[in-house]
Order: C-alpha cells, then structure tokens, then sequence
C-alpha cells in the first residue's frame, strides 16, 4: 500500500494520498493542487476517488482543480453536501474569500464502502465537527479529518458544529476501533486510538 501525506495544507491541515496496484484516493485535498498531482505521479497513481473528510475551506481548498486534472470522483457525506456551495458554511467567508464549489460526485452514509485497487475503506460517520464529518477507516488505519486530534478534539464554533455531537461520536464510533489502530489526524501528528483512549483530556 502507499501511503504519503502532505502536511502543508491551509491552517496547517494534511492531505493524505493512498494507493494500491495503481490506483490512488485523495483525502481532503487542502493543500496546492501542483503539490497533490505531482506526489500521485511520482507514486505511479490514477486517482479513482477526493474524499472529503468534510467541507470546510482548509481541507477542500483544491478539489475543484483536483478533480479536473484527474477525472476523480468527489466524495462527500451527504449532510455536508450544501456547505460546498455556501461561503459561510464551508468557513471561506470568514477568511476573505467567500469561495463555492461544485457539487460532488458521490454521497456517502454511515457504513458505505469504498474501493480502489485492494483497499476497501469504510466510511464512518462522525457527526460534531461538521454534521457530516466522516472518518475513513482502512485495515489498521483510520482518517479523522477534524474529528479527533492527537490529546484533541475538533472545533465546533464554525459553520454547524455541535460539541456533544462530537464527543459522542469519538467515544461511539472511534473509541470502540482497536487500541493499536493509526490515527492520521486533519492537523497534526498521528497518533493511536489506545493513547487517546488512555490520555486525550477531552475524552
């Protein structure tokens, strides 16, 4: 499997890109779009699907453009699908720019599965940070977006967050992976469900 994550994104996020027998996801697309093509190029890659782990400005600030250069399916929980289009709810207004985005390819739900080369990801629905927050989880890997953090938790003053919402989620449906599973964060190191299990203040 390859694995490679560019940390360079918008507000500091990552932008992960996986891949096997030739075949390549993007998740949240938030750094230069120059960046994203020539690390899936330099792996050999056809990317197949730009999931997003949700819409807000720092994590899909090149979708558009991604999308574009690779003929990708965009990927996006169904509840968040109106803050592609909506300024205030994908956070660009409050940063100046005031961007929309095209609508996305694919919706997801809770449980949906996702398949390229042989990795099958699972989608998570991990509702707080955004209603339709999703985490991707993959063999022992899972991405949070801005679910869960290493020794952190999401934000949710922006756009329709719900602090309840959130921890609900990360002890219902992230709490319960195994301890050693990877946790590859929107922001931030990666961490392991069992450390922030044992040590995450806000959990």
């Amino acid at each position: 499997m390859i694995f490679k994550c560019l940390p360079t994104g918008m507000f500091g996020s990552n932008c992960y890109i996986i891949g096997d027998k030739g075949e390549g996801v993007i998740i949240d697309p938030g750094v230069e779009t120059s960046e994203i093509l020539d690390a899936a190029e330099r792996e050999g890659l056809k990317i197949k699907y730009i999931i997003l782990t949700h819409a807000h400005i720092d994590h899909i600030c090149s979708v558009d453009e991604v999308r574009e250069k690779t003929g990708a399916k965009v990927v996006v929980h169904e509840a968040d699908i109106p803050a592609l289009n909506d300024p205030r709810l994908n956070v660009s207004h409050y940063t100046g720019q005031g961007r929309t985005f095209k609508a996305a390819d694919m919706q997801v739900r809770d449980g949906d599965i996702i398949k390229a080369g042989d990795m099958v990801l699972e989608i998570i629905h991990t509702p707080g940070h955004t209603p339709g927050g999703i985490c991707i989880k993959t063999g022992n890997m899972v991405f949070t977006g801005d679910t869960l953090f290493k020794m952190s938790v999401g934000r949710t003053d922006l756009g329709r967050g719900n602090m309840d919402q959130l921890i609900h989620s990360i002890k219902n449906k992230l709490l319960t992976l195994p301890d050693e599973t990877v946790v590859y964060p929107g922001h931030g190191e990666p961490t392991t469900i069992g450390d922030e299990k044992r040590s995450n203040p806000f959990i």
